[in-house]
């Protein structure tokens, strides 16, 4: 789906990227890379259905079956994800199926403050990259988080708010983007994960781009904000539902789940002080309750507003959220103002040796 952090899967072949540029750009702020590993692992099953004449042999699923019976065809599937129906149920995953969904007290927001508040978050994001440890040939990123998110859960014809309790999620990734690893219990169903390796199984490598970077890609990125913002709304265009709003959700997901060079860190928050509607959020908290200011921008037409959290005296990264601030009418308005439709937070940023391979592992 329009996913701008890791997006480029396994399955995406066979005509899943037009698929996804279609379907995506209604998806809520952030849960773009979630929901188009857990459509695409499920469109993959449903082609090897197909296309396998019985008896098939017993397939791996990345994620549970759907709680409700969807139609067998990509576009089906596709359209049900974008409608919130929900992807899960019980098999064998170490996500809980349906809990409560997240609320949160809906925080003031003001533009006052902003671009200096941006210039504090720059300066640090230039003293935090530069202490980053460098990426040698054979390394990995490493990124853990912490994630959780509430839904419209559909069983029986019958919609009801629902959520998926807070889990952890591992990623690593090479370099140049083709070797790479993920433990996700709400997208694997093996507790050890599975590969995120290039070529997928058509045997396509794609190409690095704003939409699924790799490391060695944002390298070679502009620093100087207008020109990085200029490519931004370039390369997004005809994407999300507005050009403000993608450009600032683009700029979001390369926080989240990116490991940007020492130069582009900054220029990524000088840019966002450049996109209209931008404001300060004084009082938010990540997922796993760490309190901070935010950065947010309101998608005026999912009434959901995306704000990336940071420390409020460090100015530190510490994660994201996206929350209806005000009512939308195409989901039966049962998503309400107040609800958190996604959050996480990052508690790793590294490099490791080798695959698979955590931090402490290392120390």
């Amino acid at each position: 789906m329009t996913v701008h952090t890791s997006r480029n899967h396994p399955a995406e072949g066979d005509g899943g990227a037009e698929l996804l540029s279609a379907t995506a750009r209604d998806l809520p702020p952030g849960r773009h890379q979630f929901h188009k590993e857990r459509l695409m692992a499920q469109i993959h099953d449903m082609r090897q259905t197909e296309r396998t004449t019985p008896p098939a042999p017993e397939r791996r699923r990345r994620f549970p079956r759907p709680a409700v019976a969807l139609p067998l065809t990509v576009a089906g599937l596709a359209a049900a994800v974008v409608a919130g129906v929900t992807l899960t149920g019980h098999d064998g995953n170490g996500v809980q199926d349906a809990g409560p969904a997240l609320t949160t007290t809906v925080g003031a927001a003001t533009t006052k403050g902003v671009t200096r508040l941006l210039d504090q978050i720059s300066l640090a994001a230039t003293e935090t990259s530069a202490s980053r440890p460098t990426v040698r040939p054979g390394q990995y990123i490493y990124i853990e988080s912490k994630s959780a998110d509430s839904y419209v859960r559909t069983v029986d014809g019958t919609s009801s708010l629902a959520g998926h309790p807070l889990h952890t999620r591992q990623v690593w990734k090479s370099p140049d983007g083709t070797k790479g690893w993920l433990i996700d219990p709400a997208v694997n169903k093996s507790p050890e994960g599975e590969t995120l390796s290039l070529p997928d199984e058509q045997g396509n490598t794609p190409k690095p781009s704003l939409n699924g970077p790799s490391y060695d890609y944002l390298t070679k990125l502009t620093t100087d904000p207008d020109k990085l913002l200029a490519k931004i709304y370039k390369e997004t265009k005809g994407q999300g539902n507005s050009p403000d709003q993608e450009a600032f959700t683009t700029i979001g997901d390369l926080l989240g789940e990116s490991y940007p060079p020492a130069g582009l860190y900054p220029a990524l928050f000088k840019a966002a002080a450049k996109i209209p509607g931008v404001v300060v959020v004084d009082d938010a908290t990540d997922a796993v309750g760490r309190h901070g200011v935010a950065v947010a921008r309101l998608d005026e037409a999912s009434g959901q507003r995306e704000e990336w959290i940071f420390d409020s005296k460090s100015h530190v990264f510490l994660g994201e959220r996206s929350v209806q601030v005000r009512r939308n009418s195409g989901d039966d308005g049962l998503i309400t103002p107040g609800t958190v439709v996604y959050t996480t937070a990052i508690l790793e940023r590294t490099v490791v040796d080798g695959i698979r391979q955590t931090p402490a592992a290392t120390s």
